[in-house]
């Protein structure tokens, strides 16, 4: 049965997304999510079935935002599925970048959880999108470079405002893809 949404559950959501950029996701236990909160590990549990539980939920919005960019690119191919993941990823990168900050260097390990399984598939389908399609190397290289630069740069750059983020990231995307404007 699901619990209600309360002002600690969100509370836990805040700390534990601070301590997991602080010490990483798996330098973090429950007990020192409920420490920053002042509260017990049993209270997380009672909001929190498990760290995993935690961070599926704290991910949730990006991911669904993910899952719906997926779906765009694939009804298109060639040049325009590329404009769609580049425009679609800067978006997504931009707009959680916090989330992603806090997952840098661990990525590859949360993927192995069950609850972000589908998440390489989509990755990888984006990383065909951003080649356009192609198996030429050099546009798989230039996808998989541009697609972990977004990322990298977004959890590094916090401080930037997304108003200029946003374009510096698309025209180094379009230059590295060869997306012509």
């Amino acid at each position: 049965m699901a619990r209600p949404t309360t002002a600690t559950h969100d509370e836990l959501l805040t700390a534990a997304a601070r301590r997991f950029a602080v010490t990483g996701y798996k330098g973090t236990s429950l007990q020192d999510i409920a420490r920053e909160v002042g509260c017990s590990k049993a209270t997380v549990l009672y909001h929190f079935a498990s760290k995993d539980a935690l961070l599926c939920e704290l991910m949730a919005p990006a991911i669904t935002v993910l899952e719906e960019l997926d779906a765009r690119i694939a009804a298109h191919t060639g040049g325009e599925a590329q404009r769609v993941a580049a425009d679609g990823f800067v978006d997504l990168a931009v707009r959680f970048r916090r989330e992603i900050a806090l997952l840098r260097g661990e990525f590859p390990d949360l993927l192995q959880q069950p609850a972000f399984a589908h998440i390489q598939q989509i990755s990888e389908r984006l990383v065909a999108a951003f080649a356009g399609f192609s198996d030429r190397p050099e546009a798989r290289v230039a996808a998989l470079v541009v697609l972990a630069g977004i990322a990298e740069t977004c959890g590094e750059f916090l401080d930037i405002p997304d108003e200029q983020l946003r374009p510096a990231l698309l025209a180094v995307a379009y230059r590295a893809l060869e997306v012509t404007i």
